[in-house]
């Protein structure tokens, strides 16, 4: 039963990955940054780059964020190895492989893309291009594509301070990485709170949150 856990969860991570990846460098090798074209009226694939976090979240220096990615990731794969060796529920294993999945992919980002391209400022961008990137190695910018404009409207006048002025809802700009985190963490904490909360103390898994052997 572990062992079969554990390729359910190679499975989705390799999954997860290949499409983030083949979603990314699709992008930027085809579309010019900031440039659009619409699905449907409330999804648009919008190319914009990431210098910082999740959905465009910019509070620490580029270098130290990567950094503080791939010690996190190394966390988080060995929190997933543990709780597979213990026996935990597939779903909760499911959950931190996704959110494992998605801090690689988006590490593959900031460590190799300002290497392996050059930018995309009024160009397509070119694939190991024959002088330097666009930036030093842990330097690469996240690339974002998937946009969901639900709403788009005018806010009344009668609001103060942002009366009159356009919103848009949702505004973030994100990938398949970002969602994967989000919906792994959403689920997590929907659904496994307990089992999350014991998994991190010093006891021995509840019945509850393991599957029998």
């Amino acid at each position: 039963m572990k062992y079969q856990k554990g390729w359910g969860a190679v499975l989705i991570i390799l999954l997860l990955l290949i499409l983030d990846q083949a979603s990314k460098i699709w992008i930027k090798t085809h579309m010019q940054l900031y440039e659009s074209f619409e699905i449907t009226p409330w999804f648009h694939i919008y190319f914009t780059e990431n210098p910082g976090m999740a959905f465009g979240i910019q509070l620490i220096g580029k270098l130290f964020l990567t950094i503080f990615r791939i010690f996190a990731v190394g966390f988080i794969g060995y929190y997933l190895y543990k709780i597979i060796k213990q026996g935990y529920k597939f779903g909760y294993i499911a959950c931190i492989a996704l959110i494992f999945a998605g801090a690689i992919g988006n590490i593959i980002d900031s460590i190799f893309y300002g290497v392996i391209f050059d930018h995309s400022y009024g160009q397509v961008a070119t694939f190991m291009p024959e002088g330097d990137g666009y930036a030093r190695w842990l330097h690469g910018k996240v690339v974002d594509m998937l946009y969901f404009p639900l709403i788009e409207t005018t806010l009344p006048s009668w609001i103060p301070i942002w009366g009159g002025q356009d919103f848009v809802f949702f505004r973030p700009i994100f990938n398949l990485a970002d969602s994967a985190i989000c919906v792994g963490v959403f689920i997590l904490f929907i659904f496994y709170r307990v089992t999350l909360t014991n998994s991190m103390s010093k006891e021995e898994p509840k019945v509850n949150a393991v599957e029998e052997k």
